[in-house]
């Protein structure tokens, strides 16, 4: 749906945004458009992106009155960690790309807030400096390489550090057909060439700071390959020639035993992958697409949700994830019988707009729409939201 009010070019600092649309209107303004695109981008014709926050849009909350809701409780426990909102910040890659904070910033808006949040195999920030700094409940996106000694190496730094959870990411055996990353040639570290250096010197703040702050690595993996750090390489590339296609549920049952901690699958959107999950004794699974980035034409998270909680949410704490852009879509979630909703892009965008102070307010938005709609509901604890308060366009 197209934006009507306000007007775009009103909106030049994170005190002018008001949701997570204006986020992406400023990320829009600062960012290289190779850097914006990665973010903003999805597989083949993006539809399945589309998808993921439109889902919301066809189901109606049917709200409750008279509720004396002046006290309400909207704390949640997941993974076993109890949170002051039933949102996660689900992990993704390359942030201080985005912005020079990049997974610090987050993690220190997690903390204050009291909100799982992930770091990737791919972060721009180690594993053990995440583990030292910041006590929220975190978890490792784990990506599963060719490389068995760098997939060895993760679980044990991931151990050591202290992180909550092993999420591995089940949906990217090879990489979706980002074209949008294709025509701009986004790669990471970004390639200053002719072709490219306009497009970064028109964001001469953003490229002032990727030029002389940290240099910009992967720490989790520069140990075992150049690739991403002092190589670099595209994305699609990555995934392709480094992750391994031949990754099956004994290795995901095996990994699961090697950590032997709390264990969440990412990128189960089936009722057959999730019963089987149940059965190989996972905590939790995350229902996503990847944010549209792989298979386009996959159906949305939200609308897979019902029918996977039915089949295995009494064994196990099922989380949508992907499309979030409003508080409401977390309670339609909750409704469904997700534990929890998650997703990237809703304070990625923030991130790159205005670094701690964007994601701060975009999380302090989210919450205050979370809090507003409970009491909209008429319940007082997320645990009281249910399907008699949805109804189906």
């Amino acid at each position: 749906m197209a934006r009507q009010f306000p007007v775009p070019h009103s909106i030049r600092t994170a005190s002018d945004c008001h949701n997570i649309e204006d986020f992406r209107t400023l990320a829009h303004r600062r960012l290289p458009f190779p850097v914006f695109h990665y973010i903003d981008g999805a597989g083949d014709d993006e539809l399945t992106r589309a998808r993921n926050t439109a889902a919301y849009a066809d189901v109606d909350l049917v709200p409750n009155v008279l509720a004396g809701v002046e006290q309400i409780d909207s704390s949640v426990t997941v993974m076993g960690r109890k949170t002051n909102l039933p949102l996660i910040l689900s992990p993704t890659a390359l942030q201080r790309l985005f912005h020079w904070q990049g997974e610090r910033a987050v993690a220190r808006v997690a903390e204050r807030h009291n909100l799982w949040f992930g770091i990737s195999s791919l972060s721009s920030v180690s594993i053990e400096e995440i583990g030292a700094n910041y006590s929220g409940p975190k978890m490792l996106q784990y990506y599963f390489h060719r490389d068995r000694g760098l997939n060895a190496a993760l679980v044990e730094r991931a151990r050591a550090a202290k992180f909550d959870a092993i999420t591995l990411t089940v949906d990217t055996i090879v990489s979706g057909n980002r074209e949008r990353c294709k025509r701009t040639k986004f790669k990471t570290p970004p390639e200053f060439t002719p072709a490219s250096f306009l497009s970064y010197a028109m964001k001469p703040a953003w490229a002032l700071n990727f030029l002389f702050r940290e240099k910009f690595s992967l720490p989790n993996l520069d140990t075992h390959v150049a690739e991403g750090s002092s190589s670099s390489i595209s994305i699609q590339d990555y995934f392709d020639k480094m992750l391994d296609p031949d990754m099956d549920w004994k290795a995901v049952e095996q990994l699961r035993n090697d950590w032997g901690g709390t264990f969440c699958l990412k990128g189960v959107m089936s009722v057959g992958d999730a019963q089987r999950a149940a059965e190989i004794g996972c905590d939790a699974i995350m229902i996503s697409n990847h944010g549209g980035r792989q298979l386009d034409g996959s159906r949305a998270p939200f609308d897979q949700l019902e029918e996977i909680v039915d089949a295995v949410g009494d064994r196990m704490e099922v989380i949508c994830d992907g499309g979030v852009r409003r508080g409401t879509h977390v309670l339609k979630a909750l409704a469904t019988g997700a534990k929890a909703a998650s997703g990237g892009r809703l304070y990625l965008y923030a991130l790159a707009a205005a670094g701690e102070e964007g994601v701060e307010r975009a999380v302090t938005i989210l919450e205050q729409e979370i809090r507003r709609g409970m009491r909209l509901m008429g319940v007082k604890t997320v645990g009281e939201l249910n399907r008699e308060m949805l109804r189906k366009r």
